[in-house]
């Protein structure tokens, strides 16, 4: 790597069901101190508060930039579906910015931050933290892997051979929408939110995921059972798509995947006892190696990769 390439930095921006968020990035993948910054989205969130959100972190990220760095573009990542090619979101859990242009709001709010063009390159939030783990976590070495998150929603996205796999429109990994039963998808069993609200059907008195960590580690059978339904349906869908890809590693990362302290371990154990043929029984789960920044590193690694 040249000195010119080590001054090399992306402004990165991913965009999830319940947080906003951007940094700035190096070129060996670091996030530069005190450029992140994230603000709140949710189901209530509209056009109009998504700009204004886009604009704060933004600024926020480029008042940052160390001195003598080369800011070369900015990588976003978003919940989908997206539509690539226009750089749109249609986003399951935001209902009210489907059709936001998500890809040309960064552009503009860099452009007018940085004070020059800020090349900005748009992919699916799963993918971004494919090329991440792929990059610098869990999934490095890997000739196929998928890295997903189990949080509000459930994502992922393909790395073979290095290279990220968009598909045709820019969403293949959507994991969450894969059916986990004739009526329901994965989502709606095994995410955060689904797993709660199958838990206090059952009669449980707790509102939240922390709330349901935290009454399975002290032994509530209910708390406990929603934790394992939730893996076994993540561990289910996995063995599906390995039987389809042949992965060699999954990587977990998101905030409902730390809700057990053997999650993963779960997961892995339906995935092995779930799967068709031995070669697709042969794939390792593992926990996520960036944690929670490792979307922001794939959304900049679009453009420094």
């Amino acid at each position: 790597m040249t000195g010119s390439e080590d001054r090399r930095v992306a402004l990165a921006v991913d965009v999830g069901g319940t947080k906003l968020e951007a940094a700035v990035v190096r070129a060996d993948g670091t996030v530069v101190d005190g450029t992140r910054s994230r603000r709140s989205t949710g189901p209530d969130a509209t056009f109009a508060s998504m700009r204004t959100a886009i604009d704060e972190v933004v600024a926020h990220a480029i008042a940052g930039l160390e001195a003598g760095s080369e800011l070369i573009g900015a990588g976003v990542g978003s919940a989908g579906p997206i539509d690539r090619e226009r750089g749109t979101i249609i986003p399951v859990n935001m209902p009210g910015v489907r059709g936001f242009d998500l890809r040309g709001a960064v552009r503009e709010s860099a452009a007018a931050a940085a004070g020059i063009p800020v090349p900005t390159v748009f992919a699916h939030d799963g993918g971004c933290l494919a090329l991440a783990e792929a990059w610098l976590g869990a999934a490095q070495g890997a000739a196929a892997s998928l890295s997903i998150v189990v949080s509000t929603g459930v994502g992922g996205g393909f790395v073979v051979d290095g290279r990220y796999l968009p598909g045709a429109s820019g969403n293949a990994g959507h994991l969450g929408q894969v059916h986990a039963t004739p009526e329901l998808t994965v989502e709606q069993v095994a995410s955060g939110p689904a797993s709660v609200a199958w838990a206090v059907a059952q009669g449980w008195t707790g509102e939240r995921g922390e709330d349901l960590a935290r009454d399975a580690a002290a032994g509530d059978a209910i708390a406990r059972a929603a934790i394992e339904r939730s893996a076994r349906t993540v561990g289910a869908a996995l063995a599906d798509a390995s039987t389809l890809v042949d992965l060699e590693v999954v990587a977990i990362g998101g905030g409902f995947s730390r809700v057990a302290d053997d999650y993963v371990d779960l997961v892995q154990a339906a995935l092995t006892a779930t799967a068709a043929h031995d070669y697709s029984r042969r794939t390792r789960v593992v926990r996520s190696g960036l944690g929670d920044e490792g979307p922001l590193i794939g959304a900049a690694a679009l453009v420094l990769r």
